[in-house]
């Protein structure tokens, strides 16, 4: 309630809304609705089907603006920041975004979102000033507060129900973001979004446009709670809403279990508990002579299959059960189900097992995601979230780990890359670490989450949580000490402190490497307006040594290397005053140069070079004879 009582014109457009409803947009008249509603002949105006709404044109400029930004490291907060392969990225995720389009433009496996659902209490980032320049956009989306995080007047606007372009809002936020996301994803790449009813139908419409009508796969109805029905509301919403788009056709993906190939070997790879499986009568291919195999046979030492009943052997197969202990990847209904779809299992001599599967098409999964496929709700996952954080109500409705899981199985093989830059509070990583301690797989994330800032009333708030980011790292910290306590890794004897030596006895990466959205190492060229000749000669100036004054080595380096289309995990070696990525697929001169380093340079015969132009100040001799050097070589020389 505002308490401010109706105007008459106000009152009289209430009433005109519950009598032609068809003639509103966003709480506005449509004046040419209104008129072929009222049956006069009209032609609405650049007539055909397309998705509209207001500020779109405003949306494509800030998508189609370049950024000067960068990624910095945070060592710091991180584990393992030099090993892993995990990333997790602190800022705005629009320009996130455009930062990592040259280094993982077409790289990404599989894409999840979850983004604001636009309820009307949401506040997030979208140019609602249509009058504003795009210089003026993008220095409000940068407000900072003196500590540098993220300001919420100046970044994260209320889109209330009342606002004139409440849909729109949510619309010119979504839309930029989607298509730099499309760029990311490799050819045979999906993108899930998970929604509510608010914007389902908008959504379904901005990703046919962004991602084509023809590449929509599906829209899965998730069972997210399980709560008595609240009697105050109309409807119970126990349901929300995962589009489903692949980038391109001909994507088979889609199909609830990949296809197996001959090459899995499950039945035999190290987990953390004994299992015991049953092999049904005839379902074993051996080489074993006819006979009666009895208790305390192994396997070789590295997988030693223990039989627990006497087993009888006839023309290669085994006439009896026979159950075998090892620490088993899959269940026995897992083992059942292959063996219904003619998986053959084969035992060696020495009693190793291992499988051969057939290739074949499984059941299509259901769209509706519950208890039946084994996901789970949101009640459930905030009573996990709680216990892991080891406090209740720190992070409001978080999606299951299960679910994530559900959506990783239908696309994603053990190497791909996963990206989420919705993170909130880390789901998505802690789902990518769970299935490759299942599996031993080797799947990668990368999630993105602005630093917003938790209400100061909060139970995050009064835990030490100022951001959004801390709930989403410290999450990711407990759930990769507890996948490490689950392989019965060493643990801690000071409380809260991760250990993760052990972490490569198991071949599980389970750290992550935290990087910043941070303003670049060099100074930007502003354009002078007038022909004020002062201010033009102060700017050239500047640029004698374009290296801003905060700018460090380790930062210049990640700056090259993301401009360069090197992604963050790549090799980085520091010899000799240079430093070289991935065994000479680029060298870095930051620091000095000499005619000896220069050399040394050519001998790692690299495939490009970058200095710094200041390097050579004063030596203008040392620089052409370089340029000549590497021209020789055939290798790419640039200064900055």
């Amino acid at each position: 309630m505002e308490g401010i009582s109706l105007t008459p014109q106000q009152e009289k457009l209430q009433a005109l809304q519950q009598l032609l409803p068809e003639a509103f947009a966003e709480g506005k008249i449509d004046w040419e609705k209104l008129k072929a509603t009222l049956g006069e002949d009209i032609n609405f105006s650049n007539e055909r089907y397309v998705l509209n709404w207001a500020g779109k044109s405003d949306a494509f400029k800030v998508l189609q603006s370049p950024t000067t930004k960068t990624l910095v490291p945070a060592k710091d907060e991180s584990i393992n920041f030099d090993t892993t392969e995990n990333i997790f990225i602190e800022g705005e995720n629009l320009e996130v975004l455009k930062v990592l389009q040259k280094s993982y433009f077409g790289k990404v496996k599989m894409i999840y979102i979850d983004p604001p659902y636009n309820t009307g209490n949401d506040s997030f980032i979208y140019p609602d000033k249509f009058a504003e320049t795009l210089k003026e956009y993008q220095e409000r989306v940068g407000d900072i507060d003196e500590e540098g995080y993220l300001t919420k007047d100046g970044m994260f606007k209320k889109n209330s129900k009342e606002n004139g372009q409440y849909h729109s809002n949510w619309l010119n936020m979504m839309m930029p973001r989607l298509y730099l996301a499309k760029n990311l994803l490799r050819q045979d790449g999906v993108i899930f979004v998970s929604i509510d009813d608010n914007e389902v139908h908008n959504l379904r419409l901005l990703m046919n446009e962004v991602f084509g009508e023809e590449n929509f796969v599906g829209q899965w109805n998730w069972f997210k709670s399980a709560t008595p029905p609240n009697l105050s509301k109309k409807i119970k919403k126990n349901i929300e809403f995962i589009l489903g788009f692949q980038k391109g056709e001909n994507n088979d993906y889609f199909t609830g279990i990949r296809k197996p190939s001959s090459s899995d070997d499950g039945i035999t790879k190290p987990q953390n508990t004994l299992k015991k499986l049953i092999f049904p009568i005839g379902k074993i291919n051996t080489t074993l002579e006819d006979g009666t195999y009895k208790i305390g046979i192994y396997g070789t030492e590295k997988y030693p299959n223990e039989l627990i009943n006497e087993l009888i052997i006839k023309d290669g197969r085994n006439l009896t059960e026979a159950t075998f202990q090892n620490r088993f990847t899959w269940t026995q209904p897992k083992l059942n189900e292959e063996l219904e779809n003619n998986t053959t299992i084969n035992l060696s001599k020495n009693l190793v097992l291992s499988i051969k599967k057939a290739e074949y098409k499984p059941e299509v999964p259901p769209n509706l995601i519950d208890k039946n496929v084994c996901v789970d709700t949101t009640e459930n996952a905030g009573r996990y979230l709680s216990e892991l954080l080891g406090k209740e109500k720190i992070f409001d409705y978080p999606k299951p780990v299960s679910l994530i899981k559900y959506l990783i199985n239908f696309c994603v093989n053990s190497n791909d890359v996963i990206l989420d830059f919705f993170a909130g509070s880390g789901t998505t990583a802690h789902a990518v670490m769970e299935l490759n301690k299942e599996d031993g797989g080797k799947r990668k994330y990368i999630c993105v989450q602005m630093p917003e800032l938790c209400d100061d009333k909060s139970e995050a708030y009064r835990e030490g949580y100022k951001t959004i980011v801390d709930i989403s790292k410290e999450r990711i910290r407990r759930a990769s000490k507890k996948i490490a306590d689950d392989f019965e890794l060493e643990k801690e004897k000071k409380e809260n402190e991760i250990s993760f030596e052990k972490v490569k006895e198991v071949k599980i990466d389970l750290g992550f490497k935290v990087l910043k959205l941070a303003d670049s190492n060099f100074k930007q060229w502003r354009q002078i307006e007038g022909k004020d000749a002062k201010a033009l000669t102060e700017q050239m100036q500047l640029f004698i040594d374009p290296v801003s004054e905060n700018a460090t080595i380790e930062n210049m380096v990640y700056e090259f290397l993301l401009k360069s289309g090197k992604d963050l995990n790549s090799k980085i070696e520091k010899k000799n005053d240079y430093y070289i990525i991935n065994g000479g697929e680029l060298i870095m001169l930051l620091e000095t140069a000499s005619q000896e380093i220069i050399e040394l340079v050519i001998a790692e015969k690299p495939t490009k070079v970058i200095a710094l132009d200041k390097l050579f100040k004063d030596n203008d001799q040392l620089k052409t004879n370089t340029v000549l050097q590497m021209k020789d070589a055939a290798i790419e020389f640039k200064t900055v």
